[in-house]
């Protein structure tokens, strides 16, 4: 997918949060469109961003087959990704269990597995090969700055073509649970040190609506669907707070910065896309509450997964004339 820089039509944006197993809530309801709509997700938009998890269900949903302009995977098979390989990446001995005390001392989690499992499933797959216009973040801890995978990017410069399940690694290194990913720059003895892009764009909404005017900047008009992977964070009292220091805010520091940056950028959106003059909506928003049980970011147990396709069944009944909007949006 090329920058339209002269022909002016509308833009189609999708944008997927972090939320670790929680991204088949996402897939489920991605599912939903491509039945709907009856065409792969890759074609209905023109970019595709996501974080962490949402970045993985990007790069699944974009890995081309063997046909370039045909995606692999289907939105039920991202689910079944979840549902077969999210206990296999969110397992661990229980030596490193000790070893780590459970992630306070070190990542919950081995490189090793998710990195096996990203290998097997992206193949061979490139950043550039991606069906359509994909933008990934990920923060690079050394430099202290954000950085973006763009498949865009990655046509133009070879140097910046990376593999996807490098990509994959590099958006969801979430802190505590995984170790940083060290790529090498190609060319170059130096590297990139990464962690997960959701320490700053768990909702990558915002930089993917920043990439389209860059991108499109004669685009007529923008449609943008945002989807959560649930609200997740149980409340903290003061009283409980008031005397924590790192150790017991290790953990709900980061689901608070995560929850925290979604809501913001879902604020700053509706403002930046308000509704059309005949009051069709240019953004849309499709997000559920989670409850203590369902939270977690790694509890991947068959239990959880079902109460997860649940709760998302639920959203998709609950809003399905806004999906149906969803549709005609994307539809030419």
């Amino acid at each position: 997918m090329t920058s339209d820089t002269n022909g002016a039509r509308p833009i189609r944006v999708l944008s997927i949060d972090g939320g670790g197993i929680r991204g088949i809530i996402p897939a489920r309801i991605l599912n939903e469109l491509e039945h709907r709509a009856g065409k792969p997700v890759s074609a209905l938009f023109d970019i595709m961003a996501g974080t962490s998890t949402g970045g993985i269900l990007v790069l699944g949903l974009t890995k081309p087959s063997g046909d370039p302009r045909q995606p692999a995977h289907s939105a039920a098979e991202m689910m079944e990704f979840y549902r077969q390989l999210g206990p296999v990446i969110f397992s661990t001995s229980f030596r490193r269990r000790l070893t780590s005390l459970n992630g306070l001392i070190g990542s919950r989690y081995p490189d090793r597995t998710v990195e096996k499992v990203f290998a097997n499933f992206f193949g061979d797959a490139r950043l550039k090969d991606a069906t359509t216009s994909v933008l990934i973040p990920s923060y690079e801890l050394e430099r202290h700055t954000p950085f973006f995978f763009r498949s865009t990017m990655a046509q133009k410069r070879p140097d910046y073509d990376f593999p996807m399940h490098v990509v994959a690694r590099s958006t969801s290194a979430a802190p505590t649970y995984f170790p940083p990913e060290r790529i090498p720059i190609p060319g170059t003895s130096d590297y990139h040190a990464l962690i997960d892009g959701g320490v700053f764009a768990n909702n990558p909404a915002a930089c993917a609506y920043a990439e389209t005017r860059v991108n499109y900047s004669n685009a007529a008009d923008i449609t943008l669907v945002s989807l959560g992977a649930g609200k997740s964070n149980p409340p903290v009292s003061f009283a409980k707070a008031e005397d924590w220091g790192v150790v017991q805010w290790a953990r709900p520091i980061l689901d608070t910065v995560l929850d925290g940056v979604s809501s913001t950028v879902e604020y700053q959106l509706r403002s930046l896309l308000p509704a059309r003059p005949d009051g069709t909506d240019r953004y849309f928003r499709l997000q559920t509450r989670l409850n203590e049980r369902n939270s977690s970011l790694d509890n991947a147990t068959p239990e959880n997964l079902e109460e997860l396709r649940v709760q998302v069944d639920r959203l998709v009944e609950e809003r399905s004339e806004e999906i149906d909007r969803i549709c005609e949006a994307l539809l030419p």
